[in-house]
């Protein structure tokens, strides 16, 4: 190895010795068989004429050296700029159930929002078909099922439509009363849950203490006594949120839908009323005995987040008010109408009279977001031919897009939020 070391040395040395006896004339070309043979060298006459201090060009000389535009080296109307696809949900808990979104962000600006419905369906149309109209009740819990008093009121009145009987007016207040104790447990689940994901926490400890009260013997009176407390615990929460500067700024100018879009989109409620047209069922359409009632109908202005947390917060003092009226003018009598055929018979009845027990077999052996319509066909036999259910957070989901174009990704929660969407009613 030695030996191989000094005769590397020798042969540079040797190259090194016969580069510096070589006689270079910098006015010419390299001599052949150089390194720089071919290259142009310049003489000093010429390195020292540009010496000194480096002037900038003039501007017409500039245009000469700029770089046209279809020229390879201008990349810059070449570049694709792709935009971030991501997944929102279905397991992120402010989702609202199985609620998945495909978003499209332009950093971190929302482009495209497409939702995907479908993994909660359990066909309950399709199954009503097989249960008798008593048996398919309990199916309507399961829909919206923050509202179950107000789904089974919309299926029992259009069994009533059908059937073309009326029930005692007693029977219609409790129905109207609890339809309104129903709509303010459905408020304080939903500005409970969109104070939550939205960031503040204290409003739904605060809206489920109330919700989750119980009620024993003796109704009215707790009832009652609910509703003079309830009051102050509205207050409490408006006064955490309503003037709060950060939830006024995740809330204010997001999720914008104009009255007309509202109305092309379908919706109903709390979402077409936010955006400034009055319309109630409870008022155009009254049912049961919501014409004797006196309440107003808040309405929002901008349709934007915070109007329609305005509108669901002065809903809840108006369904107090109704629940009110319904305690102090709650009639007396009976709350089933006396049509056997419809309605089964007192068990004190049946063993006393053979027509009721009839009737008895005849019936038992044989086996608030928005708008929600129950359309029901029948064949003239103890089981509907066809039910079909409208619920109003469909259309409401529809126009998520529209809600969520152009929002910053951290603003779909609150508008997922204000939608107030619940998927056993979506999917059906």
């Amino acid at each position: 190895m030695a030996s191989l070391g000094n005769l590397i040395r020798n042969v540079s040395l040797r190259g090194a010795r016969s580069v510096s006896k070589t006689k270079w004339n910098p006015a010419v070309l390299s001599p052949a068989g150089s390194r720089t043979e071919g290259s142009w060298q310049p003489d000093g006459k010429f390195v020292k004429s540009k010496e000194g201090l480096w002037i900038s060009p003039l501007p017409e000389h500039k245009k000469l050296w700029q770089v046209p535009v279809e020229h390879p080296n201008n990349m810059e109307g070449e570049v694709e700029v792709q935009n971030v696809v991501l997944n929102f949900g279905p397991q992120h808990p402010a989702a609202h159930g199985v609620l998945r979104l495909v978003l499209h962000l332009d950093g971190e600006q929302v482009v495209r929002c497409d939702p995907h419905i479908g993994l909660l369906h359990r066909a309950t149309e399709k199954l009503m078909e097989s249960k008798t109209y008593m048996q398919g009740l309990p199916y309507f819990d399961r829909l919206d099922y923050v509202s179950m008093m107000c789904n089974e009121q919309c299926y029992s009145l259009a069994i009533e439509k059908l059937l073309n009987i009326q029930v005692p007016r007693r029977a219609q207040y409790i129905r109207v009363m609890f339809g309104e104790l129903t709509r303010i447990m459905n408020h304080c689940m939903g500005i409970g849950t969109h104070a939550l994901d939205v960031g503040a926490m204290t409003p739904y400890f605060w809206l489920f203490e109330e919700r989750e009260k119980d009620l024993p013997i003796g109704l009215m009176d707790d009832i009652y006594e609910f509703l003079t407390k309830f009051g102050q615990r509205i207050d409490e929460v408006e006064d955490m949120l309503t003037a709060n500067r950060i939830w006024k700024h995740r809330l204010e100018n997001v999720g914008v839908i104009s009255a007309e879009d509202a109305l092309l989109y379908g919706f109903s409620g709390v979402m077409l009323r936010g955006s400034g047209i009055k319309w109630d069922l409870r008022k155009q359409q009254p049912y049961d005995v919501y014409d004797e009632m006196d309440f107003d109908v808040p309405i929002g202005t901008k349709g934007d987040c915070y109007d329609r947390y305005l509108c669901r917060m002065e809903e809840m003092r108006q369904s107090m008010r109704i629940v009110h009226q319904c305690l102090n003018e709650m009639p007396e009598g009976e709350i089933k109408t006396d049509d056997n055929k419809v309605t089964p018979p007192k068990r004190a009845e049946m063993k006393n009279s053979m027509e009721a027990l009839i009737h008895h077999f005849k019936l038992y052996s044989e086996g608030f977001n928005g708008e929600f319509g129950v359309y029901l066909v029948s064949d003239g036999s103890n089981k509907p031919y066809r039910c079909k259910i409208k619920a109003p957070g469909f259309a409401h989901l529809a126009a998520l897009d529209l809600l969520a174009k152009e929002q910053y990704m951290a603003d779909v929660v609150a508008i997922i939020g204000t939608l107030d969407v619940v998927f056993g009613e979506v999917d059906r």
